[in-house]
């Protein structure tokens, strides 16, 4: 199906553009949202007309939402959860769980709005993208961390996945396997094998 785009969709096109989409996701999100209208001669002549209303209110909400962006750009938000010794956590942190976060700090975003890919799984610090306007996009930091403690430990750059002691304990393992599996030491044990059983 051919839609008029009525504002900027990502990965789409700018407001104004005939693209072709899908059946389904035109009616499913595009027509019901109002972002589109379908390309017929009616709805072509009726962009021309809504043209200059629609792009004062598309420069008035981005305005809106740079005022928003410059709240929120590049902020560092903490999400405690439960996780392994390995930093593997026990579930994930999904899009409603930032948005909790940003919301505790006073920010309002919709479900919609969180650039999240995949769900987070490992404790650390992940950058995600918050689109307060299709125009106007910018990043925040969300700190994965079992405790308040642990978090800050992470905001200071410490790697808190592998500690001192192990990495000493694995070093030291480390040699000890070293020698133990000495493969000079086994060639010779193999070279005089054979001559044992020859002698007897």
């Amino acid at each position: 199906m051919e839609v008029i785009l009525l504002e900027r969709v990502a990965k789409l096109g700018h407001m104004g553009e005939v693209v072709r989409v899908k059946d389904g996701f035109a009616r499913n999100f595009l027509l019901p949202r109002g972002k589109a209208l379908r390309a017929t001669k009616d709805n072509r002549e009726k962009f021309d007309s809504m043209k200059a209303d629609l792009e004062v209110r598309n420069l008035q909400a981005k305005g809106e939402a740079s005022k928003v962006a410059e709240k929120i750009d590049g902020k560092n938000v903490i999400v405690l959860r439960q996780a392994s010794e390995t930093g593997q956590l026990f579930g994930s942190v999904s899009v409603r769980d930032i948005m909790a976060a940003l919301e505790s700090d006073g920010v309002k975003v919709s479900r919609s709005q969180v650039l999240l890919d995949a769900p987070i799984k490992v404790i650390g610090q992940h950058k995600v993208g918050i689109a307060v306007h299709p125009e106007v996009e910018v990043g925040v930091t969300v700190t994965v961390a079992r405790s308040a403690d642990e978090a800050e430990r992470i905001n200071r750059g410490e790697d808190v996945n592998s500690r001192k002691e192990d990495q000493d304990a694995a070093a030291e393992a480390l040699a000890a396997a070293g020698e133990f599996f000495d493969p000079e030491a086994q060639l010779e044990e193999a070279a005089e094998a054979p001559q044992d059983t020859a002698d007897r």
